[in-house]
């Protein structure tokens, strides 16, 4: 066992004795020894109940002959830290994360991990550490939260009061009704209720074969979770034993199907940060090139909030993600043939799934549309590339011509936007809110769900080199590679420059000569923030957007 470093032999007595000082006894120090990374605190709604998932969890390591070791991870609720310099912490904290378990399991030689994420960036975190550390590993996230209700708006979600919040200041809502929503969107512990980030990687850990079926869609407050969680904490045990490492399971197969369940769900454009950056630890080479491919030929099946009015629960009650990966498998669409976490090939695993209401999940024949959820555009704008949500993106504003309406910040763009100075047509652009310039790539939920509540959603696009939360729909282009503070041409545009965005064909221009281009760059300072701390030390070494944003030892 991979724990006898620590264990076996006499020369081991110290640190028996240390491992005694904490209760265990011979048995349970012979037994091998499971670490449960919980991540669960008490400020996060996804991780307030992850403690008794760590406790199904153990439950189940122990009935199959194993010592659990629980230990814990820091979190960032990133709806809390939205819209402030909180944000900039989001994104930094999963190299955190990632760094954090593998100094503990290093250090204390488990023969096993189940990891326990729930929210953001905690679930990419903790998928990053289970490959670079190669030890045998099963994900059981919290599980999503429940839909909010209103007499007057019927279900909602978080995103539902971000937008009211621009209905406010715009006078279509009062500030009382405004109250009832804030009470009513998030009526449980667990992750955001819609297709956002937190519940598109717990999904996509279904995909990619490193969980049980259900744990993307089983809901937080129902008990089959906890029999979910327990059954984790059983199989872990035949992990180790038969010796089943994550980068067995995540193979490039696994990894091109988690991008086809991602393309069919409508999930967020952050998986496509995330996974790049999770597949850089098995030293597989996603590109931006690959989700493009993969989009055009995967069907959309879903439309969970913000694409439409459905929510995790309807999913879950529709079949889950192995329901969609069975509709899948009818156009020959997978890798049948990758293993997951259960011991058996995907195909064996989905072809008992089948899909129990077609109008959440859709049909492989009647799909909301013949391509996926996510697009990647290129162009003199982003000549690395940029993605966009489609799937969220109404019919009119695939294609749209307008006049750039340019900011340092997503201060200046919020303050505007409040105040009425974006107007119909207009294309609002954030530059230096990239990785290195932000630093830390900050969520623009706030200046996209104001834009929205300010009625502007139907005609107004955002561009940034920045990112945008998974609850974000219309037509937000993100992750624009080169970003600005690499002198990317983001950072050359000027209010008044035509942007011409085409979704459909890929494309994204700004109408400006490349000789004007060039005369720019020859007079371009690039803005620089005075930083310390983490944030000095994650600019430094973070990478582009295009490259997963993951951080670079600098020779």
């Amino acid at each position: 066992m991979r724990s006898d470093n620590i264990k076996k032999g006499f020369l081991r007595a110290p640190h028996r004795s240390l491992m005694k000082a904490t209760g265990l006894t011979d048995e349970e120090i012979q037994r091998p020894i499971i670490g449960v990374v919980n991540s669960g605190n008490e400020i996060i709604p996804g991780h307030i109940h992850l403690d008794n998932i760590a406790r199904a969890v153990k439950d189940g390591i122990r009935m199959s002959g194993g010592t659990p070791v629980e230990f814990r991870t820091i979190g960032v609720c990133d709806g809390i830290a939205m819209g402030h310099q909180g944000m900039r912490y989001s994104l930094v904290s999963r190299e955190v994360i990632a760094d954090s378990i593998e100094i503990v399991a290093m250090a204390h030689m488990f023969d096993g991990l189940v990891f326990i994420p729930n929210c953001d960036k905690i679930v990419p975190g903790m998928m990053m550490a289970a490959l670079r550390l190669n030890i045998p590993s099963i994900f059981i996230s919290g599980g999503p939260m429940l839909a909010g209700f209103t007499l007057e708006s019927g279900p909602i979600d978080l995103i539902s009061v971000y937008e009211a919040v621009g209905k406010v200041s715009s006078g279509q809502m009062t500030e009382q009704q405004l109250k009832i929503m804030e009470e009513c969107a998030c009526p449980s512990c667990g992750s955001c209720s819609g297709m956002f980030t937190a519940n598109s990687m717990n999904c996509l850990t279904e995909a990619l074969g490193l969980a049980l079926p259900g744990n993307g869609t089983i809901l937080a407050v129902s008990s089959e979770r906890i029999r979910l969680a327990k059954k984790a904490g059983m199989k872990i045990m035949s992990l180790v034993e038969k010796d089943i490492k994550p980068k067995d399971i995540t193979t490039e197969k696994a990894f091109e199907n988690a991008i086809i369940v991602d393309m069919a769900i409508g999930a967020s454009t952050n998986t496509v940060l995330h996974l790049p950056a999770i597949a850089n630890e098995a030293g597989i080479k996603l590109s931006l090139d690959l989700f493009d491919k993969i989009s055009k030929q995967t069907p959309n099946l879903c439309k969970i909030s913000p694409a439409g009015s459905h929510h995790m629960e309807d999913l879950y009650r529709a079949g889950g993600i192995y329901a969609v990966m069975n509709e899948l498998s009818k156009k020959n669409l997978l890798h049948l043939d990758a293993i997951t976490v259960t011991g058996s090939s995907i195909g064996e695993e989905i072809k008992i799934k089948k899909v129990l209401d077609n109008k959440v999940i859709r049909n492989i024949e009647t799909p909301y549309s013949n391509q996926g959820g996510i697009a990647i555009l290129k162009g003199n704008i982003a000549p690395d590339g940029c993605v966009v949500k489609q799937s969220a993106v109404i019919p009119q504003m695939l294609i749209h011509k307008g006049p750039a309406r340019v900011f340092d910040s997503e201060e200046e763009t919020m303050g505007a936007i409040l105040k009425g100075k974006i107007k119909k047509g207009d294309v609002v652009v954030i530059k230096y809110e990239g990785p290195k310039g932000g630093p830390g790539m900050r969520e623009m939920l706030a200046v996209t769900s104001a834009i929205v509540g300010e009625g502007l959603g139907e005609s107004v696009a955002l561009l940034t080199d920045g990112r945008f939360s998974g609850g974000t729909r219309g037509a937000c282009i993100g992750h624009i590679s080169p970003e600005a503070a690499l002198g990317g041409p983001i950072g050359l545009l000027k209010d008044g420059d035509i942007i011409e965005i085409n979704i459909s064909e890929r494309t994204l221009n700004a109408d400006v000569p490349q000789e004007e281009f060039t005369r720019r760059s020859e007079n371009l300072k690039i803005k620089e923030k005075k930083l310390t701390g983490v944030l000095e030390r994650y600019s430094a070494f973070v990478s582009s957007a295009s490259d997963g944003a993951v951080l670079r030892v600098k020779k």
